[in-house]
């Protein structure tokens, strides 16, 4: 589990939340929006091939409720291949198809020789495991400092936008 982003500058954002709560919701969907969809592009650049259904598979969402400011962002995938992929793996026995499948795409071969190359490949997991990639944590500690910069920066948009509102910070 990856800490949350610590969120700064909200003091005054709160005084004034009661009277323009849909002002702070604009402004934490923009700058959420932006997040997750910078760590959906660099979680894709970090999958380790460029063909196959998880670089396909990853995606970002931006959530609203309606309790307090409402937003949540996510980037992540439904594919079960991301977790060892993102963690690695202890040594199991693959299935050859899909590993077929990457050698013929991955290094251009016939599917024989690819055959050869999976079998190989099977062998190796099957003895050592896999090393995890960590895309989603990298992408996520790569796009942390510019989301904890972006809230010091959406906070004050929020207080100079409710302050024009109400006429004077509370």
């Amino acid at each position: 589990m990856v800490e949350p982003v610590t969120l700064a500058g909200f003091a005054e954002v709160e005084a004034l939340w009661a009277k323009a709560p849909e002002i702070a919701r604009e402004e934490f969907r923009a700058l959420i929006f932006k997040g997750v969809n910078a760590m959906e592009e660099d979680a894709k650049n970090l999958v380790p091939t460029n063909h196959g259904s998880l670089r396909a598979s990853i995606y970002h969402e931006v959530r609203e409720f309606a309790v307090g400011l409402g937003v949540e962002g996510v980037t992540g995938t439904a594919s079960n291949y991301a977790i060892p992929v993102e963690l690695g793996s202890k040594p199991h026995t693959p299935p050859i198809a899909p590993l077929i499948d990457w050698a013929q795409q991955k290094f251009g071969l016939e599917e024989k020789e690819a055959e050869g190359v999976a079998f190989a490949v099977a062998y190796r997991i099957a003895q050592r495991g896999t090393l995890g990639v960590g895309m989603f944590h990298r992408a996520f500690a790569a796009n942390r400092g510019a989301l904890e910069a972006g809230s010091r920066v959406a906070a004050k948009r929020i207080v100079a936008r409710m302050t024009a509102i109400s006429g004077k910070p509370s």
